[in-house]
């Protein structure tokens, strides 16, 4: 069992578990949704439980700390371009930087935080489970104030959590890979979870997973917004996000920060010095050190999957939340979000097999290493979305290796430097 999961359990929180799946779900709660909370000294001894098992890092676990010299797309590191503390994602799209500090605090730690996250392995993954807590309702606002630092969902009755993919895979032994992102701000149906895009390395049978990307999720981060996150799996088991034994490197970015959107960066995973490292942008992030794994009796030192995907965790199967940027991938000059530009890092030929786990949301193919993905919600929807809320621009058609630091950038799909000549197994 790992440590954030008893860390989980002793706190009381809930575990529910799906039937065949043999997947379980924890979520964040506060005190006030664990039975027999009755005063305020019980409160704040289970939520100290809570952030303790989701926020530690074990101090066995602190010796790697230094990166690779180069970013796995082999620039330099150096500091990402940041906004004020607490600034929207709106405002730092208008100002022109990448990332703020989502809060402030301060604080140069990320916070690890409990709520739904899906996983998807070859052909097969997580599609439901089971939540015991409700996602937290829309703030109503887009101002440039700091979300709620202490983000959580109200207690409810057992409900369903849908998971639906628009994904891009190959089996693949690799020492890590990176690609061009289209970050966006979709539009969170109030029954909804998240809707995030993310890159997953794994290992063969799915089993070890690595993860980083951009997620829009009210329970995690308090707000609308989009903001850097990373997690990771061992054994199938479910962790936290931006925490649960990742280890913080840089003092400037860190997982939980605030994104501009309608913007492509390069997100990363490679493997160095006894420790998944997870870049963004221009600069290391910090890094799950292998003994996570190792303590588990599970060696983890290379890929034997890759995976790019969107994912909209939803309360039903036709949901009115978006995918991406909210633009259907398959329509003609098509403006939707996506992943570009896939390149490994000492592995084989990039040539993903490509495909839509859901009719909900569309995915395009541009070429073995790049798609286009998502699309609006397609439910019921009792409310119309603000249009304010779901501006975006227009990404251009040909997302590549070249510069991202514009919303509109003008990439190609040539190789880089970093890929193999070698022909390589795609896996559906």
């Amino acid at each position: 069992m790992l440590k954030s999961r008893r860390g989980l359990l002793a706190a009381g929180l809930a575990v529910a578990v799906v039937g065949a799946l043999g997947f379980a779900s924890t979520l964040n709660a506060g005190a006030e949704q664990i039975s027999g909370a009755s005063d305020h000294a019980t409160e704040q001894q289970a939520t100290d439980q809570e952030t303790a098992a989701a926020d530690a890092a074990p101090d066995a676990l602190a010796g790697v700390a230094t990166p690779p010299s180069r970013l796995p797309w082999g620039q330099r590191p150096e500091r990402v371009r940041k906004g004020r503390p607490g600034a929207s994602s709106r405002t730092l799209r208008a100002e022109g930087v990448d990332a703020a500090a989502n809060d402030t605090s301060g604080s140069t730690q990320p916070r690890g935080r409990y709520a739904p996250k899906g996983r998807w392995a070859k052909n097969t993954g997580l599609r439901q489970e089971k939540a015991d807590v409700a996602p937290p309702a829309p703030s109503g606002s887009d101002s440039n104030s700091a979300p709620a630092p202490e983000p959580s969902g109200a207690a409810s009755d057992s409900k369903s959590v849908y998971y639906l993919y628009n994904v891009g895979s190959q089996a693949a032994e690799t020492d890590g890979f990176y690609t061009n992102v289209y970050v966006s701000k979709p539009e969170l149906d109030k029954k909804d979870y998240h809707s995030l895009g993310e890159l997953a390395l794994q290992s063969a049978d799915g089993a070890q997973i690595v993860e980083v990307g951009w997620t829009v999720d009210r329970l995690v981060n308090g707000d609308d917004d989009p903001h850097l996150f990373v997690y990771h799996w061992v054994n199938h088991e479910e962790s936290c996000y931006n925490g649960c034994g990742f280890v913080q490197y840089s003092k400037n970015i860190k997982p939980g920060d605030t994104l501009a959107y309608d913007k492509a960066n390069k997100f990363g995973v490679q493997y160095f010095n006894g420790a998944w490292w997870i870049a963004f942008d221009s600069e290391w992030v910090g890094y799950f050190p292998e003994q996570l794994w190792n303590d588990e009796g599970v060696k983890f030192s290379k890929s034997g999957l890759i995976q790019v995907f969107g994912e909209v965790a939803a309360t039903t199967q036709d949901p009115c939340t978006d995918m991406g940027n909210g633009a259907r991938a398959d329509a003609d000059k098509s403006t939707s979000a996506y992943m570009a530009s896939i390149s490994y890092l000492n592995g084989p030929a990039v040539s993903m097999y490509m495909r839509s786990t859901t009719k909900a949301y569309p995915l395009s193919i541009l070429s073995t290493r790049t798609f286009r993905y998502g699309g609006p919600g397609r439910g019921s929807c009792s409310d119309s979305p603000d249009p304010a809320a779901t501006e975006s621009a227009s990404p251009d058609p040909s997302p590549s290796d070249g510069p991202t630091d514009s919303a509109n950038p003008s990439p190609s799909d040539s190789p880089s430097p970093s890929d193999s000549t070698t022909d390589g197994e795609t896996t559906g």
